[in-house]
């Protein structure tokens, strides 16, 4: 039973990940009807908006320690922080601790930025293009991107530690009655999902309960009818790909900790997230996050060391196993809509 509950954990984690991407794809797809392979360098991009301010909030300056001496007895020349010069010593210490979280605040200007020039630079050239022009054309933006990446920041991954707070594990045995350290999980991975669920709810009550979300499902309905009502669809659309953008980097962000960011982690993803998104439906939001969770716990299940025995190699092709037995039952997907990508 124990082992059971850590897997479900563990899919609920990956699921976390997989649903967030998978969201972004479909918002992308439903709203201007473009297949982005770059959606995955979203992801990365959001991870490094992390990197880059841990590395702004650790700029130091060299100071001379009066108090300490080095072993010539001479005074000691110490690197302090800048923010710890600024704001004091245990302050600029939780700021550069905390650095993940408050990485949030700096990704959400940066990927709005890009997914504006993103869309208005490239993207809006291939509205009414095949979507095999729209896959070459965003796959290569995707590959640009990594190496952009990989110049500035090179190709080892680069560990962004969480928040002290939140380092070691949670006795989930001792929750649930079992033995004390029979079930335990990161404290982080468990911040991770709670985070997705809060950006996936935010999401989804956008698109509900507020006027612009409204306009924006009327018009990933029937476009053409909204623009006859004299509303600007294109500049919300526009918007939309930001928000879009904006969740994948995110994602990206919060799970920096969990996996120490690399220039190709986007491309790791990317593929995974299409076929939640296929085994979803095309254009379903709530089917992609619903095949992400599935598809995060079944990958967890054919991780275990039984299963793997059982049927070796199956953690790799679980996914697209499932996504084939979908396929050939309901070709639109667990929730696709009628009419997406069928003419």
């Amino acid at each position: 039973m124990d082992a059971i509950i850590l897997q479900i954990l563990n899919g609920l984690d990956k699921g976390s990940a997989y649903a967030l991407i998978a969201l972004g794809l479909t918002l992308i797809f439903g709203t201007l009807g473009v297949v982005n392979f770059a959606h995955g360098a979203l992801f990365m991009i959001g991870a490094f908006c992390a990197v880059t301010l841990q590395r702004l909030l650790t700029l130091s300056t060299t100071t001379i320690d009066e108090t300490r001496t080095d072993f010539l007895g001479n005074p000691l020349k110490v690197e302090t922080p800048y923010v710890s010069s600024w704001f004091g010593e245990g302050v600029g210490s939780a700021i550069i601790d905390w650095s993940v979280p408050l990485a949030i605040l700096f990704a959400i200007p940066v990927m709005l930025a890009v997914g504006y020039a993103m869309e208005r630079g490239l993207i809006k050239h291939f509205y009414k293009r095949p979507h095999a022009d729209q896959i070459l054309v965003t796959f290569g933006l995707a590959i640009v991107l990594q190496e952009i990446v990989k110049y500035f920041f090179g190709a080892n991954p680069i560990p962004t530690p969480a928040p002290s707070a939140f380092k070691g594990s949670f006795d989930f045995g001792v929750l649930l009655g079992f033995d004390p350290y029979t079930v335990i999980y990161p404290y982080w991975r468990l911040v991770y999902f709670a985070f997705a669920m809060l950006i996936i709810g935010a999401v989804f009550c956008f698109l509900q309960f507020t006027t612009f979300g409204m306009v924006v499902r009327a018009g990933m309905a029937d476009r053409e009818t909204v623009g006859l009502l004299g509303i600007d669809i294109d500049k919300r659309f526009t918007l939309m790909f930001g928000i879009a953008a904006s969740v994948a980097g995110l994602a990206g962000v919060m799970y920096t900790p969990i996996l120490s960011p690399n220039y190709h982690m986007g491309m790791d993803f990317l593929v995974i997230s299409f076929v939640v998104v296929v085994v979803g439906g095309m254009g379903s939001l709530p089917g992609a996050v619903l095949a992400g969770f599935l598809l995060g716990v079944l990958e967890a299940f054919a991780s275990m060391t039984e299963v793997i025995d059982l049927i070796p190699g199956i953690n790799q092709v679980i996914i697209y196993l499932v996504a084939i037995i979908v396929l050939l039952t309901r070709p639109r997907g667990l929730m696709g809509r009628k009419g997406v990508m069928e003419e």
